[in-house]
């Protein structure tokens, strides 16, 4: 029996590109198939810095293939690409920036229930209030909180050159696939649409001019994570944990998947860091301490604060108005302003 196209494409969509959920087919990595009787000549295209990378799809894709019976040879040519960041600083190609905003900055988290978007609320609500033209897009497609967080249940609409105009809330440039959604409406799509919706709210929406765009990532390390570094050209990452352990593991994994794609990491955030008791002055570590100063320390990078747990805090973001605006004398509203005027700093 012949070899047809469609049954090696079927074989390399088994292939997962290291560190991610998503195979090589789907990120089209795989430009050319030749087949001449059981003789198999393949060209595949990567960008990354990584030496190990090609290798690994090179033993993966060679080994999978020659399992078919058919096939007598491979020829696998795999073609490696700077990082888009290296070939700037060797004077190659210009990054892929979205016009008129400056600096673009990744909120990420690895695991969910770290308080990761109320980080980022707070954050943008920080930089607006220190002069910053500040703007949120919520990438999480299927979790989206962005709209809840700044009490708004209005509906986008498009201008004249059909660019989706963002919702504008406390000096803030916001877009939420919440927005489009109502309350009670799930996001049911699969990879390819939620890899369209999520260049969509990079590239489609009339941003205008701003200073630092935050971008909140959903939990992991998956398909939408991959996007948006191929998307745009990212200033940064800032990576959300809470001090215990079962959370710093995932934290891990969103600092290596970053540093894999060579994105800066501007540092770490620890959340929940401790509970402080009114009644009788005392700091309580409820899930642990030092864990995110102890991977701060280990990566090389700044911990840029430490924000207690408190309750004030959760009732704002209910209640759709973020803390560092609801109350701005708590203790997390200053550590949350404090942690924006370092950003400003690094950027």
């Amino acid at each position: 029996m012949a070899l047809q196209e469609n049954q090696i494409i079927e074989l390399l969509k088994q292939i997962k590109y290291p560190g991610f959920s998503r195979d090589i087919i789907s990120f089209g990595l795989v430009k050319k198939i030749e087949i001449s009787e059981g003789d198999l000549k393949i060209r595949i295209e990567i960008t990354t810095a990584d030496q190990n990378i090609p290798k690994q799809i090179h033993q993966e894709v060679t080994a999978i293939l020659q399992k078919l019976p058919e096939v007598t040879s491979v020829d696998l040519d795999i073609a490696v690409a700077a990082p888009l960041q290296s070939a700037m600083e060797a004077g190659g190609l210009p990054q892929n920036k979205i016009a008129g905003i400056q600096h673009i900055i990744a909120i990420a988290s690895g695991k969910g229930g770290v308080g990761k978007s109320t980080v980022a609320a707070n954050l943008a609500c920080g930089l607006a209030k220190l002069g910053k033209k500040v703007g949120l897009c919520d990438c999480d497609i299927y979790g989206p909180s962005v709209a809840l967080m700044f009490g708004s249940n209005e509906r986008p609409y498009a201008n004249e050159h059909q660019k989706i105009l963002p919702i504008e809330r406390h000096g803030v440039k916001l877009m939420s696939m919440g927005f489009l959604l109502d309350e009670d409406s799930a996001a049911i799509l699969r990879g390819p649409m939620v890899t369209r919706y999520t260049q969509q709210f990079l590239r489609n929406v009339e941003w205008g001019e701003l200073d630092i765009l935050i971008l909140d990532l959903p939990p992991g390390t998956g398909d939408i994570q991959l996007t948006i570094v191929q998307t745009v050209a990212l200033s940064g990452a800032i990576v959300v944990t809470t001090p215990q352990e079962v959370a710093l593991i995932d934290a891990r994994k969103a600092l290596t998947m970053f540093k894999k794609v060579n994105v800066p990491l501007l540092g770490i955030i620890e959340n929940m860091s401790y509970f402080f008791c009114s009644d009788n002055g005392k700091k309580y570590p409820i899930f642990g301490e030092g864990g995110g100063k102890r991977e701060a320390d280990k990566n090389e990078i700044p911990l840029l604060g430490e924000i207690p747990l408190e309750m004030e805090t959760r009732e704002a973001s209910d209640h759709g108005l973020p803390i560092l605006l609801r109350n701005p004398k708590l203790k997390s509203s200053e550590d949350f302003l404090s942690i924006s005027s370092k950003l400003i700093d690094i950027l």
